[in-house]
């Protein structure tokens, strides 16, 4: 029989066993599902119900910000009750299970909104919405979560988050270049391709059937692991108050609220470009649908990069430095070509050198933010060894509840302020590239640029804040270890038995 960690209720394995490539490339796929919904909620939904739709962009955003209040209350509740669930599958492989077909069908009909008032889609823009982002919690919330108790290593964690990082963006870019490719293609109904009704309503039934594939491969494929993960604490019952108190206790750690905040202006800004990516590609650059779709296509390589380039830079310069590099870089590049269009410095539009440039550019641009995002929620996962040293608790699921609310906040916040943008220079519904007028087209540029750089610098700011590093994290693990080998026989844990009958 393998040699067995003895554990104690609600302590962790400083040494779990070795993660298999098969196990890791399931955990990663999961992340197919959530980088789907991203994409869709990110780059479409505004344009979709604002644009195709009809409904006013101010109330398109208001609806993603009304859904993101309900999933800051959901989010640390769902992170709190799988920390503490006791079932034959473990604290998160129940949740995870659960999710699949209900958010699977609630976002293929979030693309097909009956022809109904403005008052009455806005209803059904918010209803869905807070139903998926709720949903998405029970699977996104617990699977985060396993991160650190998969692996304790430090550069092991980066990789399997670059690893979830690169399915997710590949999950969500593959499909947009699904859409543009066989989905939003011009027809005689609706000339331009991106104003396809058609095709958002087909996306919406294909994307919903690869949504529950992800999530049923990423539970099965670590479903076996469930014997090595960490045991629930003790019972206690704690009401909705105490379970807030404990995510305030969690934020009272300097390094977890550095991270916070940093997190959150990172994924403010991201979703707000997110939101009017393609609105600025084809109204702002003038791309065409072909042109779109190879934009769309180089965001695999962006991927890709990203893959390579976070386990690389944490290994040279540490996590902290590594994001703080790449941060840097990558913000001060991104808002360039827009900025040098306002002051007559880049091709003019249809200009064969255009579209070559700002691809490369963006394609290099967003592999560095990639990188940089992997590394940044593998910080997160160091820290709940650095939080359980400290307050005796190990809260996997309250941490990464923090890190599903940072990633709605894309949808939500950014939608919210790019449909405000909209609004605010006058930006027509449903128009052509050819109709829109040139002053609300730079206006646009000329609030998204600042707005941008201001995001980033809170962010890069914040992160100085935040002190684990390589040295403190083996300090921690440590500290871990001799705390389990000090506990009585009496009180380690039920898992050891567990984990004794399926090694057997």
């Amino acid at each position: 029989m393998a040699h067995l960690q003895i554990l104690g209720a609600g302590v962790s394995a400083a040494s779990p066993p070795k993660l298999t490539l098969g196990a890791r490339l399931a955990y990663g796929f999961g992340a197919v599902a959530y980088g789907i919904k991203d994409n869709g909620f990110q780059y479409f939904l505004l344009l979709f119900y604002g644009t195709v739709i009809g409904l006013e962009p101010a109330l398109a955003g208001a609806a993603l910000l009304i859904a993101l209040l309900f999933d800051a209350l959901s989010d640390p509740i769902v992170g709190y009750w799988s920390d503490n669930t006791r079932s034959r599958w473990g604290r998160r492989h129940p949740f995870m299970y659960a999710a699949a077909i209900p958010v699977a069908l609630c976002y293929s009909l979030l693309w097909q909104p009956p022809d109904w008032s403005n008052g009455a889609l806005f209803a059904y823009l918010v209803v869905l919405s807070i139903l998926i982002r709720t949903l998405i919690t029970f699977y996104e919330t617990p699977s985060s979560a396993l991160m650190p108790e998969l692996t304790a290593d430090y550069d092991e964690r980066t990789t399997i988050q670059a690893w979830s990082s690169f399915f997710g963006c590949a999950g969500g870019a593959g499909m947009a270049v699904f859409m543009y490719a066989f989905l939003l293609v011009p027809t005689e109904r609706y000339p331009v391709g991106i104003l396809n009704r058609d095709g958002y309503e087909a996306y919406g039934v294909i994307s919903g059937g690869v949504i529950l594939l992800a999530i049923l491969v990423s539970s099965a494929g670590t479903h076996h692991r469930i014997g090595s993960l960490n045991a629930p604490p003790p019972r206690e019952r704690k009401g909705v108050k105490a379970v807030f108190a404990e995510v305030l206790d969690t934020l009272r750690d300097k390094s977890f609220f550095a991270l916070f905040i940093s997190s959150i202006a990172s994924a403010v800004a991201t979703g707000l470009t997110a939101a009017l990516t393609f609105l600025m590609l084809t109204y702002f650059w003038a791309f065409t649908s072909i042109e779109i779709f190879y934009w769309t296509l180089l965001v695999l390589v962006s991927a890709f990069m990203g893959l390579l380039i976070a386990p690389w830079a944490s290994k040279r310069w540490g996590k902290k430095g590594a994001v703080l590099r790449l941060g840097i870089l990558a913000f001060t590049i991104q808002p360039l070509p827009v900025l040098f269009r306002l002051v007559g410095w880049m091709p003019e539009n249809g200009d064969p050198l255009l579209f070559p440039i700002l691809a490369a550019v963006n394609t290099i641009d967003l592999g560095f933010i990639i990188a940089m995002q992997a590394i940044l929620y593998s910080m997160l996962a160091d820290l709940v060894e650095h939080t359980e040293v400290r307050t005796g608790r190990r809260n996997e699921g309250v941490f990464f509840s923090a890190l599903t609310f940072i990633r709605k906040t894309n949808q939500g916040i950014g939608a919210f302020v790019a449909g405000l943008m909209l609004q605010a220079v006058a930006f027509p519904e449903g128009a052509t590239p050819g109709e829109v007028p040139a002053e609300s087209v730079m206006q646009l540029g000329s609030l998204l640029v600042p707005s941008q750089w201001l995001l980033w610098g809170i962010m890069l700011a914040a992160l100085a804040f935040y002190r684990l590093d390589r040295h403190q994290h083996q300090s921690n693990l440590a500290a871990i270890e001799a705390r389990v080998g000090a506990r009585p026989p009496a009180l380690q844990g039920e898992r050891v038995l567990r984990t004794q009958l399926r090694q057997q």
